[in-house]
């Protein structure tokens, strides 16, 4: 085991297992952690400045290639924050179908984070390839779960890589519920897989490390979370999507390409699973709540470490909710309604898997784009991860340099952060002095 030093460096030149390219440094001073940055140093990707002169009716497809994991967040954002410019309102059976193809969005991310990019972490192993020499069962059955996933966005989006059947007011096309049918089957399958998971995972040793988060999320009246509802937090946060910009606020810093968010006159705060968990754990499934429950977790979860459980429990809820979505299925007479557009601003905000994921479009009276702004949930959780690291390193500085650095990328890849959308493996130099 390496000695403690006065000084100690931790660089990380190049994150693993997270979805773009995004570095390390710690400096570590007399005992204590003197600097945290994550250095995203990815080239900016322009993509507001991009939206800029182009219609309206343009955005969904335009946005859905900032990620390939997560086109279906982008493109609903847009179609939200677009028709909210526009003054229209779209429900059911729209509404439910659009909620159904981002169930299969959530299956197919947070399976692929929990089997492939995080469950190495827990089970010792480098990466998800060398997982699968010892425990090839369990990654082929996480790929079939996965590709259940993509099927449902295939189905309603027309592929499963930047979907071009999402349009404003609706889809191009929609399905028939015999179209639908053979899912809901293989959804039933899915579900049970869901529930190995949670069951797998609440095995993992998990570090002791609750934290006081602001958690910030969706709330609906009567679902969890995906397309629609208020922004709150349990700190006292209830507003409006439309006034996201009044209460939160971002910050350009010299060591990242990406934008660091706040929360105006207060700190950092905490999207994704946890924050959707905490703040409405009554709207799950009784199903996912029995699964929760089964799994040790309490209503709050503040363990970043627990994540890939919840992680689970939300794949449990996005089958149950398919299978639900299905079964009600009435086709619309149309695919979409009319989206006149008109001179006005517009605000859209829906869960992605890491969190919530805000767009604001302002229109001319053509429809042309003149601003755009997107804040996705990375940027939002890159202050709370720094703290989280400023936190947990303290107490393990008498570890060796290599667990050391495996442990600090694991409480990084808590987040499931998507810097870029794109895959890179991170590597850690640490420096002592």
């Amino acid at each position: 085991m390496s000695k403690p030093s006065t000084t100690r460096t931790l660089k990380v030149d190049a994150l693993a297992r997270v979805e773009g390219e995004g570095a390390l440094h710690v400096r570590i001073r007399d005992g204590r952690v003197a600097d945290v940055k994550l250095k995203i140093y990815e080239p900016p990707r322009f993509f507001e400045a991009w939206l800029r002169g182009r219609k309206y009716t343009e955005a969904p497809d335009l946005t859905a290639r900032i990620c390939g994991i997560c086109p279906i967040a982008y493109q609903m954002s847009a179609c939200h924050a677009l028709e909210d410019a526009c003054g229209v309102t779209v429900g059911d059976p729209w509404r439910a179908l659009r909620r159904l193809i981002y169930c299969g969005e959530w299956i197919e991310s947070h399976v692929l984070h929990i089997f492939l990019l995080h469950a190495p972490d827990f089970l010792g192993y480098e990466s998800a390839l060398h997982m699968a020499k010892d425990h090839g069962d369990l990654v082929r059955r996480a790929l079939q779960l996965k590709k259940l996933g993509n099927d449902l966005v295939t189905l309603l989006g027309g592929r499963e890589i930047h979907p071009i059947n999402v349009r404003l007011g609706g889809f191009y096309q929609v399905p028939t519920p015999a179209a639908l049918a053979p899912l809901a089957e293989r959804l039933k399958w899915a579900r049970d897989e869901a529930l190995a998971a949670v069951r797998l995972t609440a095995q993992f040793d998990f570090p002791d490390f609750d934290q006081d988060y602001e958690f910030v999320a969706l709330r609906h009246p009567d679902e969890y979370p995906l397309n629609e509802g208020r922004l709150v937090s349990n700190q006292g946060l209830d507003i409006a999507v439309r006034e996201y910009d009044a209460h939160f606020a971002e910050e350009h810093l010299a060591h990242s390409n990406a934008l660091h968010s706040t929360r105006k006159a207060r700190r950092h705060y905490c999207v994704g699973p946890l924050a959707r968990y905490a703040l409405n754990f009554d709207r799950l499934s009784p199903l996912a709540q029995a699964a929760a429950q089964e799994a040790g977790l309490g209503p709050v979860c503040r363990n970043p470490f627990r994540g890939i459980v919840v992680r689970a429990v939300e794949t449990v809820y996005a089958c149950d909710e398919a299978l639900r979505l299905i079964a009600q299925y009435q086709p619309p007479e149309r695919p979409y309604l009319e989206v006149p557009p008109r001179a006005s601003t517009g605000y859209g905000c829906t869960e992605a898997p890491r969190g919530i994921l805000y767009h604001r479009y302002r229109l001319d009276e053509r429809g042309v784009i003149l601003d755009a702004r997107i804040v996705p949930p990375t940027a939002q959780n890159l202050k709370t991860i720094e703290e989280d690291l400023r936190q947990f390193i303290p107490s393990r500085l008498d570890q060796s340099d290599a667990r050391l650095t495996w442990q600090c990328e694991q409480a990084i890849r808590n987040y499931d952060p998507c810097i870029s959308c794109a895959t890179h493996f991170l590597k850690l130099h640490l420096e002592r002095e």
